[in-house]
């Protein structure tokens, strides 16, 4: 470690000025200082690929051009924007963080990175990526791709899922920081740490040979770069059954319900969602029907019909589908509130991922 210190202004240095021949200078959210635009594209790119979200940018800048407009807007419109996004979480949170800008701090996004994180939705990383790029403040940034970059030009070899080695690592980052003309320095390191780490310092079969420090890499010295950054916890997976009603009437409508605000897609419109057949069959068996009886032989006129199950992976849990379509003449008498709702509207809902899918292939 005590040579990764010692060059570490060298470091700095490199790669700031490689980012200004060689990095990337044409996504939208470059080039500006402005924090809303920073902050949305950061919040957009946590665990999701430039090329998905670019769209997303585009359209919520479209219909919210500034954080007080955000802040304005309903949570349903909100996640509707977001729906296919993913992660609904960030939504939720990037809500309720322009609400507190504007009601904390009048509308302007804070300048440094310690009122930042106080935010919703911000945590350090993202902090210190809007200070840095916007207010040029010399705060370390620590995503994915910067991880990988640092731990393997230092061969930094400690466990990252044990908090005290990821405390040391931040702070070599801190101690890497640029010293000298921060004002440009700063944004343009930050960037040069994101760049390396999504066009050049891979997971798999990094561009070693292109990469401006290849010299003082040493894990690349060790002949091992893919061996960095080690994490050896995993997160125990999960799985749930779910059975999904998808009710229709005459008119072509679906029935959706609003999720819970807690919870699987939690503030997302989705169809009724039950915790076993038994519970399913109970919304439509009348009480001269045995609740044993399978979907299928439910009354004919209710033109019932068992679609094909399917499996929905999210970050730590599989989700075991099975869906139950009827088509009713009044509304079911399920447990949570919902509505009828047309094609043209339904598809501007923040809906699952699963469940539009569901519905455009299944109405």
């Amino acid at each position: 470690m005590s040579k990764a210190l010692k060059e570490a202004r060298p470091f700095a240095e490199t790669i700031v000025a490689w980012q200004k021949l060689h990095g990337r200078h044409h996504l939208p959210w470059q080039n500006t200082q402005d924090p809303y635009r920073v902050w949305l594209s950061e919040i957009m790119l946590q665990q999701t690929q430039v090329s998905t979200v670019l769209a997303y940018y585009e359209k919520f800048l479209q219909h919210f051009p500034t954080v007080a407009d955000l802040a304005a807007a309903s949570q349903d419109k909100v996640m509707g924007l977001w729906s296919g996004l993913g992660y609904y979480s960030r939504a939720r949170n990037l809500h309720q963080c322009a609400k507190d800008v504007v009601a904390r701090f009048d509308g302007q996004f804070p300048s440094t990175a310690a009122e930042l994180i106080t935010l919703p939705g911000i945590g350090r990383s993202t902090a210190a990526a809007v200070a840095s790029f916007c207010f040029s403040e010399r705060v370390a940034i620590m995503d994915g791709n910067v991880k990988r970059v640092l731990t393997r030009v230092w061969a930094f070899d400690a466990d990252l899922s044990v908090n005290q080695n990821e405390k040391a690592l931040w702070q070599m980052a801190e101690k890497a920081l640029p010293t000298r003309q921060l004002k440009t320095a700063m944004p343009r390191y930050s960037q040069a740490l994101m760049d390396l780490g999504a066009t050049i310092c891979l997971p798999r079969k990094p561009n070693c040979q292109a990469c401006p420090v290849k010299p003082e890499c040493q894990a690349l010295a060790q002949g091992e770069p893919e061996k960095f950054p080690v994490k050896t916890r995993k997160v125990k997976r999960t799985s749930e059954v779910l059975w999904l009603l998808l009710a229709h009437n005459a008119k072509g409508e679906v029935w959706l319900e609003k999720r819970p605000s807690k919870g699987i897609w939690a503030s997302l419109y989705s169809l009724p969602v039950f915790e076993s057949d038994a519970s399913l069959r109970e919304v439509f068996a009348s009480p001269s029907q045995s609740p044993s009886q399978s979907p299928s032989q439910l009354p004919r006129q209710l033109e019932v019909s068992v679609l094909p199950s399917f499996k929905h992976v999210l970050t730590h849990k599989d989700l075991h589908c099975h869906v139950v379509k009827v088509k009713l003449a009044q509304k079911p008498n399920t447990p949570q509130p919902g509505a009828w709702w047309a094609e043209k509207k339904w598809t501007a809902l923040g809906l699952p991922t699963p469940i539009r899918h569901l519905l455009s292939n299944s109405l």
